[in-house]
């Protein structure tokens, strides 16, 4: 059985290196959409995949870009300097802030997320299968466990602000992450 969770992010950016003029010298930003894509072939107790309540990291994850730009750290030094003096909240991602990139940076982190939470209600074989992030109305990528051969960085690569840390009530989820 395969369920869906939607998750929402305004987010600044610049995605350089692309076709466009626009987009890659100009920092601009969108309303985000991200779908996750969960399945199970047994369901627990409630007759559910999981509850969405086990998602609340995965709520932290997507909100923690909101109202945030994201820098991808193959930008110059003096480009980075000028968005950390400017900006609260920042998160620097191992990938350019495209929806490719982001779709699989989320898919990859949301993964171990999934992996790292505990079932008490006879969840089982709860499997992420995709997660979708829509840049526009017209326009989204999706990344998918395939997908992970494209991953070049681990979850130690992505930095966020003290600006974006604040608001976790904790950071014990993240430092697993990063394990």
């Amino acid at each position: 059985m395969l369920i869906r969770k939607q998750f929402k992010f305004e987010g600044a950016h610049i995605v350089r290196n692309c076709s466009s003029h626009r987009c890659r010298e100009n920092i601009h930003g969108h309303s985000y959409i991200v779908e996750v894509f969960l399945s199970s072939d047994h369901l627990d107790r409630g007759y559910m995949v999981m509850d969405f309540s086990l998602l609340d990291r995965v709520k932290t994850l997507v909100d923690s870009f909101d109202h945030t730009y994201s820098l991808w750290d193959g930008e110059d030094d003096e480009f980075k300097t000028f968005i950390y003096r400017y900006n609260r909240r920042v998160a620097e991602i191992p990938v350019s802030p495209s929806a490719e990139g982001y779709a699989l940076l989320f898919f990859y982190l949301i993964d171990r997320i999934i992996g790292r939470t505990e079932f008490r209600n006879g969840e089982s074989n709860v499997t992420l299968r995709a997660v979708r992030v829509h840049e526009t109305a017209t326009g989204y990528a999706e990344a998918s466990r395939e997908d992970l051969a494209l991953v070049r960085f681990t979850a130690a690569d992505v930095h966020f602000t003290p600006g974006v840390r604040e608001d976790w009530d904790n950071e014990e989820w993240w430092n697993l992450l990063t394990l």
